[in-house]
């Protein structure tokens, strides 16, 4: 049967949560739920034999920075150039868009296609994983309220933070955390702090939520602090992935990232 590339629909997520499952990704239903809602126009899906058996979407932030995600094909159906087909056809409408550059967090597996269609890479970010463990007494009280962080990340994500804030936050003094419920474990982050010890405040909150099940933590190497604060509080690093960009618009200046602010990325479908 040939194959159909489209728009996924809400009524996807069954299907999406199939692939999702498939490659032992975190993502729950309400995460596709949100990833749908923040990219409604820019998430495509194959179709073949009737069902659905590959995605990949975009999330944009503003006009300046697009980040793909969700790149996932069934087992059964890898080596058709699926994913070739889904990253063209994301490219060519984040292009007609206007926007500047697009990113993405890269598996082994997935960092040549990506070279291929003129990504390079930037950095390394790593999966940091806590198994169960006790629970600190502090609690930091949430809040009501916009967290902020265009100046850490570079571009303006605030959709996103708002889409997380129901999932739970706390104010830090100059940045914030956030951590939500995973398919396999937490996750924590994003989180955004001025240094270590306001970074340990955050972690605290996170681990006074969380701590008594499995954890993941997304860290930027380039943030010294952030794994030496990892291991202090019990984690472990179980993957490495490529960040890489690529310029969409000619002449577009870079995107700068102070990863010394950055603690914790928001998701590899996020950044």
């Amino acid at each position: 049967m040939d194959a159909l590339l489209r728009l996924i629909e809400p009524a996807d997520l069954p299907h999406m949560m199939a692939l999702v499952e498939a490659a032992g990704w975190n993502q729950t239903r309400r995460d596709l739920e949100r990833f749908l809602e923040l990219a409604p126009d820019t998430a495509f899906a194959i179709e073949c034999d009737g069902k659905l058996v590959a995605t990949a979407g975009a999330v944009c932030y503003e006009r300046r920075l697009a980040w793909i995600g969700m790149v996932l094909t069934l087992p059964q159906y890898r080596g058709r150039g699926f994913a070739r087909r889904l990253m063209e056809r994301c490219l060519e409408s984040l292009r007609a868009l206007g926007i500047e550059w697009a990113k993405l967090d890269a598996t082994d597996m997935g960092e040549p296609l990506y070279a291929s269609l003129g990504f390079e890479t930037e950095c390394t970010i790593e999966r940091w994983f806590r198994p169960p463990g006790a629970k600190p007494a502090l609690w930091m009280p949430e809040t009501a309220g916009e967290p902020r962080d265009a100046g850490a990340f570079g571009a303006d994500r605030s959709r996103l933070l708002a889409a997380l804030v129901p999932e739970g936050w706390t104010p830090l003094p100059g940045g914030y955390a956030m951590a939500r419920l995973g398919r396999v474990a937490a996750f924590f982050g994003p989180m955004v702090a001025p240094d270590a010890a306001t970074a340990e405040q955050g972690l605290a909150w996170c681990l006074a939520r969380f701590g008594d099940g499995p954890l993941y933590w997304d860290l930027l190497p380039g943030n010294a602090a952030a794994p030496a604060l990892a291991r202090e509080h019990g984690f472990e690093p179980r993957r490495t992935l490529a960040r890489m960009a690529l310029c969409l618009k000619s002449g577009s200046e870079p995107i700068p990232c102070d990863a010394n602010r950055l603690f914790a990325a928001a998701g590899f479908e996020y950044g």
